[in-house]
């Protein structure tokens, strides 16, 4: 595959489409991932099987001294359920962003795409610093960059499966050196490629601002990036408006996470409600073409099947919400479809 055979298109795990084909989007979730720390993921003892009795206390962190399973999207079966019940509650296309450090697992996306006819975009590039694989500390840039190009023209993860999106490229806040020449490197495959980029940014509240400003100095166009959970990173309207104002799409994908409890970092999550009022505030400001959505789902216990709200929470639940506090049709497509439409286009 060659960048002008991808221009104007959509790359899926079952080849490019058009543009037009893309519906209801949701631009962040795991469908196939293991999220423990690598160093954890030695240990048999995963803990008990989730059921109705325990999975209330698995989700708030006490109580229950060891929950490995809750972290692993591998069950393949529940996961084609899961994702064909997101299609009976009107989503269309999923983002798929399971990168290195995550166990992607290319072959099952794409059966899952085909048994269930939804539309997955896979991610490629690496996570966070402490989920990379330590030869990755002496890589370079063009390293890197050479091979998340491969990502998306040849295949990815020892596959001919292509990526639709570079991400999530993961932060910390601070960042590391080896998280910098990634994201270096993301912008160079941005460049030579036309694929837009997802960035997992660290948990400050101005590290998204300071992962655009980097964007900018490199010469990285911003209208080309995603900055996900911002709603676990910013709580206030003036830095939101800013990062707005930088040129990237901010992404709320933490949707159906109701609870205020939170136990990576000291911070109240808010809820649905206080999202779809930031939102809102984005749009006051004319930035509705800067807004995508999803639940960026990565625990077991956030499918349906065990207890979760599952990928069609927000078809199901907060699209009529966004109805009842006067978000109008033409505001829920951009949102659901004509921004993420744009940013998966490859230019």
């Amino acid at each position: 595959m060659t960048r002008d055979e991808l221009r104007g298109k959509i790359q899926t795990v079952l080849g490019p489409i058009q543009p037009a084909q893309l519906g209801r989007t949701l631009m962040h979730e795991h469908v196939l991932c293991d999220i423990r720390p690598p160093t954890t993921r030695g240990d048999n003892d995963l803990g008990p099987e989730i059921t109705l009795e325990n999975v209330w206390q698995i989700n708030h962190g006490h109580g229950i001294r060891r929950a490995g399973r809750k972290y692993m999207l591998d069950l393949e079966d529940v996961a084609t359920r899961e994702v064909a019940m997101m299609k009976h509650d009107g989503g269309d296309a999923i983002v798929e962003l399971t990168c290195g450090g995550l166990s992607p697992d290319p072959r099952g996306l794409q059966r899952i795409a085909a048994g269930t006819g939804v539309h997955l975009v896979m991610g490629c590039g690496h996570y966070v610093n402490d989920y990379q694989d330590p030869k990755n500390h002496e890589r370079s840039v063009d390293d890197f960059a050479a091979e998340m190009i491969g990502q998306i023209l040849v295949g990815a993860w020892g596959t001919d499966i292509r990526a639709g999106m570079i991400g999530e490229i993961g932060c910390q806040a601070p960042w590391t050196e080896t998280e910098k020449r990634v994201m270096r490197a993301a912008f160079i495959a941005g460049a030579e490629t036309g694929c837009a980029i997802n960035v997992h940014p660290g948990r400050h509240p101005d590290q998204p601002q300071e992962v655009a400003d980097f964007a900018k100095a490199a010469g990285f166009p911003t209208e080309r990036m995603v900055i996900s959970h911002i709603d676990r990173t910013i709580f206030d309207e003036p830095r939101l408006l800013k990062l707005a104002e930088s040129g990237v799409t901010v992404e709320f994908d933490l949707f159906g996470q109701e609870a205020s409890y939170y136990g990576i970092s000291d911070i109240d999550m808010p809820n649905d409600a206080v999202r779809l009022r930031l939102i809102r505030a984005l749009i006051a400001a004319g930035h509705l073409e800067r807004v995508v959505i999803s639940h960026d789902i990565c625990y077991r216990t956030r499918l349906a099947s065990f207890g979760g709200h599952g990928y069609g929470h927000i078809f199901r639940n907060v699209v009529p919400m966004m109805k009842k506090r006067g978000y109008s049709e033409a505001e829920i497509d951009a949102i659901l479809v004509g921004n993420p439409r744009r940013l998966l286009t490859f230019v």
